[in-house]
């Protein structure tokens, strides 16, 4: 009897070793374990340190003692309150604005029959191609008290002492922001529009409702989770953004809390790492409670969904007479968004020198600013490393977020739900925060990347991999798992399986990924003017310190190269994005 009871208490080991043995012997584990170890590292790690940052009394680098100093001395400094409430003001007002322009230009493009409205979708794929930090540049040369064009135009045309505009104000700076996320916006109401069955808004009509009435009590209600999401995913970008604050409020002396953050890690002498590390720490909590907010706007986006297996168009709205109108609000919102930036980048990168145009301005146009890129080494390294970065980061983050995607898809293995958990936490990451935890994390690291270009690379592909994994996730769903079957009857592994069979047929997903990636990492410029060294600097320090250098022309000619290479990477990867070889 005792013999059998020891047996039996011997068996559920036994069996348990039998099942972890044959978990490793399948090839999918394995990679489960690499894949994951990598991700969990990239996630886990910065994010350790820059809570190590803020809890310890040493400088970067150096052995410290735990203390709670840093949070008792930022946020007890009566100055923090105006930061914080500075940041969300600026938060809601980008994020409510970008809303507002987003909601107007979608209902005109896909509800309305005004005119012209199909050109009116670029304004959700042009504005990707500008870095937001020329975005901002241009509206200050456009709107600077001082000398800005739209001033200036006033000053001479209406006689005025100066211009109307301010673009050092917190109304300029939440103006230019809510430009930069309504392209964003556009594509989250956009496709809440486009997926709604038109029979509710029919059956409306039929019982006598007009078209307002239909809009405020059927169309409206059922995108409001929609545009509460888009309203919810501007709020964090805006926050965590250093862009137009680099540009705008760093010269207004408005503190947000990246310009707080800058100014303690770079912008002061000594700086104060750790400090910058507590208000990380702050901007980091702010930023999860809103995705938290998100995921769930984003749930109810579902529960509110009306599309089935059938076919249907949107529900189109006669606007009679005031199709114009409705051409011209679409036509006047591209404009801001698209047009005026580019012109001025196009005016100025031809100007010798930055100034309000006149007759005589037309006279002495100059290429001298793109004879500069072209014989300055300082450039060429800038262009040659932020391509590196580009197509080396977009890489590896698409075949990370490959293998990720198809493990949480494909595979029952018990923690596949925590490796897609793992891969989303940077993107809750401000880009201050992830650059401020990176630094802590790999000052002292074995292998030397602290002060390299690859300490970046490292941060684009931990901060942006869940951009990747939502593109391939859609297009692995659509791919039949007969396919794959097929080839393991075959005789083919995973690993063959794998690189012949589904990424092949993933490829629309996975080079609209890769593009979404490299146009990101060509224009990125929070997290990298953090963690830059002058051996490795990308284009977007350069442009930054071109711009404090008053080069504004040289600025805008490098931004409209960028904008060009953009272009191009996106017709090539269209190009060998589709189906057919």
């Amino acid at each position: 009897m005792d013999r059998s009871i020891a047996v039996g208490q011997r068996l559920p080991s036994a069996w348990s070793r039998s099942r972890a043995g044959a978990f490793l012997c399948q090839p999918i584990s394995w990679v489960f374990i690499v894949v994951g170890s990598i991700i969990a590292f990239l996630s886990l790690y910065p994010t350790v340190f820059l809570f190590y940052g803020s809890l310890t009394d040493a400088p970067l680098g150096v052995p410290g003692n735990f203390t709670l100093q840093n949070y008792v001395r930022a946020y007890s400094d009566p100055e923090a309150y105006p930061l914080l409430l500075n940041s969300f003001i600026f938060g809601i007002g980008s994020a409510g604005l970008s809303v507002l322009f987003a909601l107007a230009l979608a209902w005109i493009t896909i509800r309305t029959n005004a005119p012209l409205r199909r050109l009116f979708e670029l304004t959700a794929i042009i504005p990707n191609i500008l870095p937001p930090i020329l975005v901002s540049i241009s509206w200050v040369m456009l709107l600077n008290p001082s000398n800005g064009l739209i001033n200036g135009l006033f000053v001479q045309f209406f006689g005025m002492e100066r211009g109307p505009f301010n673009i050092y104000s917190l109304a300029g700076l939440i103006f230019v922001e809510g430009l930069i996320l309504t392209p964003l916006a556009f594509l989250i109401i956009a496709a809440a529009l486009k997926s709604m069955d038109p029979s509710l808004e029919e059956s409306a009509k039929t019982l006598g409702s007009g078209e307002f009435g239909i809009m405020r009590r059927i169309t409206f209600p059922l995108i409001r989770p929609a545009i509460l999401a888009a309203g919810t995913l501007n709020f964090v970008r805006a926050v965590e953004s250093f862009d137009t604050p680099a540009i705008i409020a760093l010269p207004a002396r408005i503190e947000v809390f990246t310009t707080k953050i800058w100014r303690e890690a770079l912008g002061s002498f000594p700086t104060n790492h750790n400090l910058a590390a507590t208000y990380g720490v702050g901007i980091l909590v702010i930023a999860l409670t809103f995705v938290y907010l998100y995921r769930r706007f984003t749930s109810q986006v579902e529960s509110f969904s009306t599309v089935t297996g059938k076919g249907f168009r949107p529900h189109q709205i006669d606007l009679g007479k005031y199709r114009y109108l409705a051409t011209a609000v679409a036509f006047l919102l591209l404009i801001l968004l698209v047009v005026l930036p580019i012109l001025v980048l196009l005016l100025v990168a031809i100007l010798p020198y930055y100034h309000v145009p006149t007759w005589q301005t037309w006279q002495n146009l100059t290429f001298d600013h793109f004879r500069y890129i072209w014989a300055t080494p300082r450039v060429h390294r800038a262009f040659f490393n932020s391509l590196f970065l580009a197509l080396v980061g977009a890489t590896i983050c698409m075949l990370l977020a490959s293998l990720a995607s198809y493990i949480s898809v494909r595979t029952k293995i018990a923690g596949r739900g925590l490796l897609e958990g793992l891969v989303f936490i940077p993107w809750a990451f401000p880009g201050t925060a992830m650059a401020l935890g990176l630094l802590w994390a790999y000052v002292d690291f074995p292998i030397p990347v602290y002060g390299t270009i690859w300490i970046i690379l490292i941060a684009y592909v931990t901060r942006f991999l869940p951009y990747g994994l939502r593109a391939v996730s859609s297009t692995i769903i659509q791919v039949h798992k007969e396919l794959e079957e097929a080839s393991v009857v075959c005789g083919a592994g995973f690993l063959a399986t794998f690189r012949r069979v589904l990424i092949p047929m993933m490829r629309p997903g996975v080079m609209a990924g890769w593009i979404i990636l490299v146009t990101i990492f060509l224009r990125e410029f929070s997290a990298t003017l953090f963690l830059y060294s002058p051996g490795a600097e990308p284009l977007g320090p350069l442009l930054y310190f071109l711009y404090l250098d008053g080069m504004r022309g040289r600025v805008a000619a490098i931004g409209l190269v960028i904008s060009v290479i953009s272009v191009i990477l996106i017709a090539i990867a269209q190009r060998y994005s589709r189906w057919e070889n």
